[in-house]
């Protein structure tokens, strides 16, 4: 299951014992590290967050592999590149110098666990919920006032996910109920109770012969339009709703268990990523979904289930957190028809709600491993924790960035697999953290209840390195 309901957490050690401060490791040495990665994906990476070559030059034959801000300002006033400004590869190059590892402040404490937090598109708002039925909207833009206070309707466990519509006007949050409610947060109150001081639309995601609450939503999210939801849930199913006609336009029996979250892979809508506990990603075409009743693919590698996925935004690439205690990024022209293996059964008890991961499992490789690249370092275990891809607009999606059980948050470089951070600030379970699209700045939400914001300090152009610089991907 996605939620642990049965106990609540249970202090143990973590998995990793490691008590450096927060910090970065630059890794600017041009020779490649041991598990570098050799896919197309690593040079649109670079193409997205490299300088112009002619910037890069120590001299004629020469590039320097990290080139200093003060020497690409001097380039640009020069105007090597022959642009005269600086593209947004430049843009990013500069912005990937100042990770948002830093000076953490706590934004706002609450007496119950903190579930989701999530910047909106244009970072001018971000989003946190909680299992007590909270869930606060913050204007990032007026020192985190809290735009809007809105009491969940109809609470199941705890609320799930939330999901900004593209034009900020609403919101929708999910619980363990087939109901996804709707409020719109532009309207002039702060306090927003459900259907006391303002409507929470429900929207019905059962059908008659359900049953009532016989399902619980794990994920939720807008299509870039706006126009849909997709979400995922308990059943194994994936449900795409029709907000202009207000009803269910498909339902997908997707899983052979929980499909713990659910996206859209593009601007299109076309195409619809999952993830599951039955360990396995699946994408789906809308387009040819109707005459096959199948998925597009299947994606094999994770070992346990999945909690979270997140698309590159290019219908291409996405990656997934697992139970086994990965992260996975996969090219979805790797997919297979169909399941190539039986399932690995376990040679062991484990529960991922209260027992920390067995030794013996991380020495097993799944024999037919689909995915570029595996990531290690985090631990994944009490809850669904989500990973991400940096923001593509200041970064070139260079990094990606996870929570973890040991209240810590990670970032590693996508290239080279290296642990490039690790924040230090929660006493608990980090679910959810969000990157701001534009600024140096990243929003953490733990399971002791801290909404803490993490910036570069602005005053120093190079950081401390990690005590232990690891790379950790495989």
């Amino acid at each position: 299951m996605g939620y642990a309901l049965s106990r609540m957490e249970i202090d143990s050690e973590y998995y990793n014992s490691d008590t450096s401060d927060s910090g970065i490791d630059e890794n600017s040495s041009p020779s490649k590290p041991a598990h570098y990665l050799d896919h197309e994906v690593a040079q649109l990476t670079k193409l997205g967050s490299a300088p112009h070559e002619n910037l890069s030059h120590i001299f004629p034959g020469k590039r320097e592999f990290s080139v200093n801000t003060v020497k690409m300002l001097a380039g640009r006033e020069c105007n090597l590149s022959g642009r005269g400004r600086f593209s947004s590869a430049d843009c990013c190059h500069v912005l990937n110098k100042y990770l948002p590892a830093y000076s953490p402040s706590v934004i706002d404490e609450m007496t119950t666990r903190a579930y989701v937090s999530q910047f909106s598109a244009d970072g001018s708002l971000c989003v946190v919920a909680f299992q007590g039925s909270h869930i606060r909207v913050y204007d990032v833009d007026r020192e985190w006032k809290v735009h809007k206070n809105i009491l969940a309707q109809s609470l199941r466990w705890t609320v799930t996910d939330t999901s900004f519509s593209p034009d900020r006007q609403n919101l929708v949050y999910a619980t363990m109920s087939p109901v996804v409610h709707i409020v719109n947060i532009a309207s002039g109150a702060t306090d927003s109770q459900a259907n006391i001081m303002e409507i929470h639309d429900g929207l019905e995601f059962s059908r008659e012969d359900d049953g009532g609450y016989s399902f619980g939503i794990f994920s939720v999210k807008f299509s870039i339009d706006g126009r849909e939801l997709v979400a995922g849930s308990s059943d194994g199913a994936i449900y795409v709703y029709d907000l202009a006609a207000n009803k269910l336009s498909l339902r997908i029996d997707a899983h052979t268990s929980d499909v713990n979250t659910v996206t859209f892979a593009d601007e299109s809508g076309n195409l619809i990523y999952s993830g599951s506990d039955d360990n396995l990603c699946k994408v789906w075409d809308r387009r040819c979904f109707k005459p096959k009743g199948k998925p597009a693919g299947i994606l094999m590698g994770h070992l346990e289930g999945v909690t979270y996925l997140d698309s590159r935004g290019d219908g291409r690439y996405l990656i997934s957190n697992g139970k086994d205690q990965s992260i996975k990024l996969w090219d979805i022209r790797r997919m297979s028809s169909n399941i190539k293996c039986k399932p690995i059964f376990r040679k062991y008890e484990w529960d991922y709600r209260w027992m920390d991961y067995p030794p013996q499992a991380r020495e097993i490789k799944h024999p037919y491993d689909q995915s570029v690249a595996t990531y290690k370092g985090h631990s994944v275990l009490r809850t669904l924790i989500r990973c991400y891809f940096s923001p593509a607009h200041s970064t070139g999606q260079k990094y990606i960035y996870t929570g973890s059980h040991d209240s810590c948050i990670y970032i590693y470089d996508v290239v080279s697999g290296t642990q490039v951070a690790k924040l230090k600030h929660h006493r608990s379970t980090v679910r959810d953290c969000s990157w701001h699209p534009d600024y140096p700045m990243l929003v953490s939400s733990a399971w002791d209840g801290d909404v803490v914001k993490w910036e570069f300090p602005g005053d120093e152009e190079t950081s401390a390195p990690l005590n232990e610089p690891r790379n950790r991907r495989i």
